[in-house]
């Protein structure tokens, strides 16, 4: 097989391989975080916090670095993958439950696991997410989806149509003069 063959995919050294990761870990962390600091904000001002406290946004993107770690770790396990007879929505709308249940699982572990570094039983740190309340983690998993969503679509659309005409379709074109 020649290296012009369509069939021929170049292989990444590893520190490429751990630049495109980072770089993907990245971007989900920027735009979770854009999402989770809004969050916090309406959070504050719906509860007339004044002066509203930074640390809200800290934690808000430290909360999107893991939620961005735990996506790609489900995208590892299960990776999109996009139907063209079915289309991207069909595709992905199965796949988007898998990564928020996955997430989901994540979340109470972590929970778990941040019990058992403060001295309290790991079931009972694992219950206790979502303040141990199934309409709030119902809630959180809900705006999370609408979260996740449109992040899925982008990279549905990146599969079909590659990473050029998809910036094109929603940036345009910059290459033309006008």
């Amino acid at each position: 097989m020649s290296a012009t063959s369509p069939n021929f995919a170049p292989t990444q050294s590893l520190k490429e391989k751990a630049k495109k990761e980072f770089v993907k870990a990245f971007q989900l962390t920027i735009y979770f975080g854009a999402w989770f600091c809004a969050l916090a904000f309406l959070a504050a001002t719906s509860l007339d916090e004044r002066p509203i406290p930074l640390s809200i946004f800290g934690f808000a993107l430290f909360k999107a670095a893991i939620c961005a770690k735990f996506m790609l770790l489900a995208q590892a396990a299960f990776p999109i993958k996009v139907n063209k007879r079915h289309g991207i929505v069909s595709s992905l709308l199965l796949e988007s439950l898998i990564y928020l249940l996955v997430v989901l699982g994540l979340n109470y572990l972590e929970a778990g696991v941040h019990g058992l570094i403060h001295g309290k039983p790991f079931l009972i740190s694992m219950t206790d997410f979502g303040q141990s309340n199934p309409l709030r983690v119902v809630a959180m998993s809900i705006v999370y989806w609408l979260i996740v969503w449109p992040y899925l679509l982008f990279t549905g659309m990146t599969i079909m149509l590659g990473s050029n005409a998809t910036l094109k379709i929603l940036f345009g074109d910059k290459s033309k003069p006008n």
